[in-house]
């Protein structure tokens, strides 16, 4: 497995990808540096990256990936080597460059100009996002042989946790209004890996009062122990089960 993630993360550094997002990244974190000294508002710029365009970048990355190497998988599944051992080795070599893009671009300027906690979280944020979106992006990859529609239901995922889901939420908290829906909002909260990381940042920010009561539900959920369990639980449960359902069907697919 290692010798062939060795040559995925070779294939993906000749495609010049990784260096193109890792100075994009580069290129973002310092102007946003260089527009504001405060770094709570430099948290929040980040965030808006972290939620939109890392989750996008790797959906769309991970699935073209897959494609690419597609002829490479078939020659590989012809000789004695585990599916497992194959399908692994992709998707590592994924992970690793994108968490490898997020720690250069943006930890290499926290460290010249400065970070605290809250940026050191979206870090952990970034790269938790990052293999989401890889692993689902594999689970679309290995439900069809069509690469367009491979890549139509990778951004249907990315567009329903982005945009659509935050709509239905807001839709069901406007129109229960009248009853406490705290502990309801922290369930849905938990059933959107985007929405959950967005709170725990936002908590780390210390801002919960601009939310209200419910914002003080989840500050006093999130800061305690069991919260923080709960959250990190929830969260690895996220970039595993993609990855495992993918791996089981790739093991069965027919290619």
């Amino acid at each position: 497995m290692f010798k062939l993630l060795k040559y995925s993360l070779y294939d993906i550094v000749k495609s010049r990808f990784a260096i193109l997002y890792t100075l994009f990244m580069v290129l973002v974190t310092v102007s946003i540096y260089q527009i504001s000294e405060d770094l709570s508002k430099v948290s929040l710029s980040l965030l808006n990256i972290m939620l939109m365009i890392v989750p996008l970048i790797s959906a769309v990355f991970a699935t073209t990936h897959f494609f690419n190497n597609l002829e490479f998988t078939e020659l590989m599944l012809a000789q004695p080597v585990k599916r497992r051992d194959v399908f692994l080795s992709q998707i590592l070599a994924v992970v690793i460059m994108l968490s490898l893009a997020i720690l250069i671009g943006i930890g290499l300027p926290m460290a010249i100009w400065g970070a605290e906690s809250s940026l050191l979280v979206l870090l952990a944020v970034g790269i938790a996002l990052s293999i989401v979106f890889a692993g689902l992006a594999f689970l679309a990859s290995v439900l069809t042989r069509d690469k367009a529609k491979a890549i139509g239901i990778t951004l249907s995922f990315w567009i329903y946790f982005s945009l659509v889901y935050d709509g239905l939420v807001l839709y069901i908290i406007y129109s229960f209004a009248d009853y406490p829906l705290e502990k309801a909002t922290l369930a849905m909260v938990m059933l959107n890996p985007v929405d959950l990381a967005r709170i725990i940042m936002l908590m780390q920010l210390d801002i919960s009062a601009l939310m209200g009561y419910t914002g003080a539900f989840f500050q006093q959920f999130f800061g305690s122990a069991k919260g923080i369990m709960l959250t990190s639980g929830v969260l690895l449960i996220w970039m595993v089960w993609p990855v495992l359902l993918s791996m089981r069907i790739f093991k069965k697919k027919d290619f």
